[in-house]
């Protein structure tokens, strides 16, 4: 502080340092150490705007949503990743099962990413659950200790929201349907007005720890929310409209609240409709996450943004890479009739259904919707499915731990028809 004046006249004023100051002191800073803050690669002009937006709030110029940012934009034309970029995202995404429906691979590794995607994306809001509580959450529906409901209730919504995710795969895309389902399973039981959920937004809303302001008058909202959608679904390249969605979605703030989280997950839609590696933000610093998003808000700039999404894509790649590998290729019999499986596990277990009721009702489902070569393996195939079930793979079956529990309780153990497939 500086001071003028003496006495009760005396006044005192903040010391404003320049915006190129804190720029250069970036710089210096950044250049005497031989590690950035995390594992982000940030280029530099992502340094540049880390440390535009490190700067007090007092230093920033307020700015209001610019409805020109998105009109800019042009599907195809315009790119916020440059070509080697995407060229080398496409490379280490791909996960060699071509020709096979969407959500494949995201079925394949979908125990592992619901931990990972649930467990990252809700400690980028803040959560304070580990990775093993969120864990025991998911798998056993055990609270952790000491924490608070809403935290364990963002983690489950986090499991619906990707569980839609893999169930529609085949039907997601930027429409109005599949993101405000998103949001209405992300934000359940979170919203102080209920029928806020799944809703574009028609009250102003504010954001903590910038100068930005969303826009306000509702009919504009809506139009862009669904501009973004178009041209979001009208982008060739997956990588690309993944990370538009993150971009645009909440750059103008289309709910009351949850948009960061909403904009996370959308990005994987067009990765599972190409069946590459799902983006779950392992190891992502919070502060990079959260200060690219400032870069959009103030600057509508995505370079910092660009480069914390590029390198949680790459680390995301890496993880299932090693996953994959693990788990081999893919049963083509399985993959074949992989509703038809997951369809009558569900209804077995849900229906409590003894032993022998099940292997009934399988004869039944083969007759009627199974080719007939294919009867005899569809009936062993489920047997051993229904004999490995455990709390750990349900999710695969849509299954809720408490039906789980309760079928388990209702039946006893498997007969010896069932431990010999």
């Amino acid at each position: 502080m500086r001071s003028q004046g003496s006495g009760k006249g005396k006044k005192y004023f903040p010391i404003i340092t320049p915006i190129s100051s804190v720029l250069e002191e970036e710089t210096v800073r950044y250049n005497a150490t031989s590690k950035q803050d995390s594992g982000t690669v940030l280029s530099t002009e992502a340094r540049e705007i880390r440390a535009y937006v490190r700067a007090p709030l007092a230093q920033r110029t307020p700015v209001g949503y610019d409805a020109s940012f998105l009109a800019a934009y042009q599907p195809n034309r315009t790119f916020y990743l440059p070509e080697e970029t995407r060229k080398k995202l496409a490379e280490i995404g791909r996960v060699s099962i071509p020709d096979l429906p969407a959500g494949t691979y995201l079925r394949r590794i979908m125990d592992r990413l619901l931990i990972d995607l649930a467990w990252n994306s809700s400690r980028l809001e803040g959560n304070t659950y580990s990775l093993l509580e969120t864990q025991r959450l998911l798998e056993l529906g055990e609270l952790a200790d000491g924490k608070g409901t809403l935290e364990a209730q963002m983690i489950l919504n986090h499991k619906a929201a990707i569980e839609m995710l893999a169930d529609q795969a085949e039907e997601i895309d930027f429409n109005s349907y599949t993101v405000l389902s998103l949001h209405a399973l992300l934000s359940d039981n979170l919203m102080h007005d209920p029928s806020s959920c799944g809703r574009v937004r028609f009250r102003p809303v504010g954001i903590s720890g910038t100068v930005f302001h969303p826009l306000e008058v509702p009919q504009r909202i809506e139009e862009y929310f669904q501009t973004i959608l178009s041209k979001a679904a009208a982008i060739e390249d997956p990588f690309e409209a993944a990370f538009f969605a993150m971009v645009h979605l909440p750059y103008l703030q289309a709910f009351e609240d949850v948009n960061k989280r909403v904009s996370r997950l959308a990005a994987n839609i067009p990765l599972i409709r190409h069946n590459l590696c799902p983006l779950s933000f392992v190891d992502v610093e919070a502060d990079d996450y959260l200060n690219g998003l400032i870069g959009v808000y103030e600057l509508k700039r995505v370079e910092y943004l660009r480069d914390v999404f590029v390198w949680a894509y790459t680390r995301s790649a890496q993880r299932y890479s090693a996953i994959r590998e693990s788990l081999g290729d893919p049963d083509p019999f399985r993959l074949r009739y992989r509703n038809e499986i997951g369809d009558l596990i569900r209804q077995i277990v849900q229906g409590k259904m003894t032993w022998d009721a099940a292997e009934r009702r399988t004869e039944e489902t083969a007759k009627e919707v199974i080719a007939t070569e294919d009867h005899k393996r569809f009936q062993s195939t489920i047997k051993v499915e229904l004999r490995s079930l455990h709390d750990g793979n349900i999710a695969r079956y849509r299954l809720r731990p408490r039906e789980f529990a309760d079928w388990k309780s209702a039946v006893a153990d498997p007969p010896v028809s069932y431990r010999e497939c």
